[in-house]
């Protein structure tokens, strides 16, 4: 039986009602037209993305819940961004999200565009709590390691933040000299939305070092690659050298500086 009103009449209406009854979607499906068939399909796909995307934001929340049942109440997520590069520092973020943050498109920074990064970092900063980051550089990095270097971008992150935090939630990392109640979750940036917020500001943040760095040193490519070994990265290594920001105890950059003090 044809469903009344034109194609486009009816995609007005399911473009406007977010709860189409069964019974209507039923008559949608049995219009003998086929874009009427088609635009019923494609509403019930997009209410199933959504109601799986709410399933997601309420499940990333299971980790601040607990703590808050047990009395905490300013939780901070932590995370970092920068372990893996050949240049550039590490940084780490701290992040406490208010009660009632609206976590819709908040997920592991990974996932990401750039654009939504920037978009969610825009967001998080209007409204959290408190938020701190942490930049150690390469030197410290070649100095220390880069996992005593992570430790200490937490520290002074957690040690930003105003409010102070009542625990941590972390990406699977638990930080020395730390007092406070420490909780690491193994993929923590996709299973909490505190930690998921954190994981955005460390990204964005070093992201924009590495756009600036890429200003001072434009022959390697940083702006694009942000010091990771890429191909184009490694090739611009070995046709320029080591620049002041590489980080000289990683070996790619390693083997690169006894090339060049070999010459």
């Amino acid at each position: 039986m044809k469903v009344k009103g034109t194609i486009r009449e009816i995609a007005d209406r399911l473009s406007r009602e977010k709860n189409i009854s069964e019974s209507d979607l039923n008559a949608l499906l049995s219009d003998p037209r086929a874009g009427v068939q088609k635009l019923a399909r494609s509403y019930l796909k997009k209410r199933e993305a959504e109601r799986r995307e709410q399933k997601r934001i309420e499940e990333m929340w299971q980790f601040e819940r607990t703590y808050r049942e047990r009395g905490y109440r300013l939780i901070a997520g932590v995370d970092e961004a920068g372990r893996g590069p050949l240049a550039g520092p590490v940084v780490a973020a701290a992040v406490i999200l208010p009660d009632g943050f609206d976590a819709r498109g908040l997920n592991d920074s990974k996932k990401l565009t750039r654009d939504e990064r920037l978009s969610l970092r825009s967001r998080i900063e209007a409204e959290a709590t408190a938020i701190g980051v942490g930049v150690v550089d390469h030197g410290y990095i070649d100095q220390h390691n880069i996992l005593q270097a992570t430790y200490e971008a937490v520290r002074r992150a957690v040690a930003q933040l105003d409010p102070k935090p009542d625990c941590l939630l972390l990406d699977a990392l638990r930080v020395p000299g730390i007092t406070l109640e420490q909780q690491d979750i193994v993929k923590g940036d996709a299973l909490s939305h505190s930690i998921a917020a954190a994981s955005i500001i460390a990204k964005t943040v070093r992201d924009d070092w590495m756009m600036e760095a890429g200003k001072r040193y434009p022959q390697y490519g940083f702006e694009s690659h942000v010091g990771y070994s890429t191909p184009d990265h490694l090739a611009a290594l070995d046709r320029w050298g080591v620049s002041p920001i590489h980080r000289k105890s990683f070996a790619p950059v390693k083997e690169r500086a006894k090339k060049e003090w070999s010459r």
